[in-house]
């Protein structure tokens, strides 16, 4: 069976996913829409650097509704509740790497808006990507397998985003380089925002394997920049926001069962109070028996690459997890569909050899 496909937005996993999805027999690019004028009405293949491919880009909402497509792979940088619900009611499947994780923890208002949806279009959504993703969220339940008993799930990402380029996410949406006042849930619709799809990944932990934690707390350590860091041309002054930890923890009876902690910096100051785990994912498990896992994904192990093509290799991580989970969905039942509900997703190309 072949899937007709629509991307939504054209940044840095968009065009990883075009790539994967043209790389596909078993899936078919009909449609795409795109955030910028510049880029309204461009072909596709071409945005994504493979050359023309006759299927142009959109602005258009009601354009992408009306197409006929089995899955819409919805990508953008600002993401929107009612877009969703509008793709899902059009009768269209939604994978997602920019939110919707675990919506049974979302506002009842919201939760009612995404499940009417999918009745409405006998469509599914879900909700997938790196972290929050598969290594917060199917890894975590792939090890707990071989466990008796789980004390603690806990997960830390480190990472020196110096060596992103998508500055406009790490200055205007994250907001390094700003007065520490600046950065908090309460200052920032973004930081909120960002803040809940985490505090969603471990409500799924958490409700996947029975914790029964009573709630999820959230805190944030800021370092400030001791000297000036000049990022892409973007200028991270002295005395401001150069270091962020955040910690979302579920506790039961005030105890700590499943936690997520980031620990960002950029310029390269890493502070020393700080823990000081490998760069990349640490998972550990603590119980019966004790388990850690390292990820860290670069363009490869073996060959000498560019440092541009090594953070690269996240973006195509995240894209996959998405793209490869389209034929799982689209044969799922109707409304939401976590990653702990689906089976296990595997590349649809693996060793060259593509799906016959």
């Amino acid at each position: 069976m072949t899937y007709r496909v629509i991307q939504w937005a054209t940044g840095a996993q968009g065009v990883e996913s075009i790539q994967a999805v043209l790389d596909r027999p078993d899936l078919e690019l009909v449609g795409g829409w795109v955030h910028s004028e510049a880029k309204d009405g461009a072909d596709l293949g071409s945005l994504a650097g493979r050359g023309p491919i006759g299927v142009t880009a959109t602005r258009s909402l009601e354009e992408i509704c009306a197409l006929e497509a089995d899955c819409v792979v919805y990508m953008p940088r600002n993401t929107s509740l009612d877009e969703v619900c509008a793709l899902l009611a059009s009768g269209k499947n939604v994978v997602t790497t920019a939110f919707l994780f675990y919506p049974k923890a979302l506002p009842a208002g919201d939760l009612a808006q995404l499940e009417a949806a999918c009745e409405r279009g006998n469509s599914s959504i879900h909700g997938t990507g790196l972290n929050p993703g598969s290594i917060s969220g199917v890894l975590p339940l792939a090890l707990s397998g071989m466990s008796r008993r789980i004390d603690r799930v806990t997960l830390q990402e480190r990472a020196d985003w110096s060596f992103y380029e998508s500055t406009h996410i790490t200055f205007d949406n994250m907001l390094f380089g700003r007065p520490a006042e600046e950065v908090s849930e309460q200052a920032s619709d973004f930081l909120r925002f960002n803040s809940g799809i985490f505090k969603e990944e471990v409500q799924l932990i958490a409700d996947s394997l029975n914790a029964g934690i009573d709630e999820i707390t959230t805190t944030v350590d800021l370092v400030l920049a001791e000297q000036d860091h000049d990022i892409f041309g973007t200028l991270l002054a002295a005395g401001t926001v150069a270091g962020q930890r955040w910690r979302w923890q579920g506790r039961r009876n005030g105890t700590v069962l499943v936690e997520i902690e980031a620990l960002w910096t950029v310029g390269g100051e890493y502070p020393a109070h700080w823990p000081t785990p490998q760069d990349g994912w640490t998972l550990v498990i603590e119980g019966d028996p004790s388990m850690r896992n390292h990820f860290f994904a670069l363009a490869s192990f073996e060959r000498r690459e560019p440092i541009t093509e090594h953070v690269r290799a996240a973006s195509i991580a995240t894209a996959m997890q998405a793209v490869n989970a389209i034929p799982a969905l689209c044969a799922a039942s109707p409304g939401i569909v976590t990653m702990a509900d689906l089976p296990l997703i595997r590349s649809g190309v693996g060793f060259g050899n593509v799906l016959g």
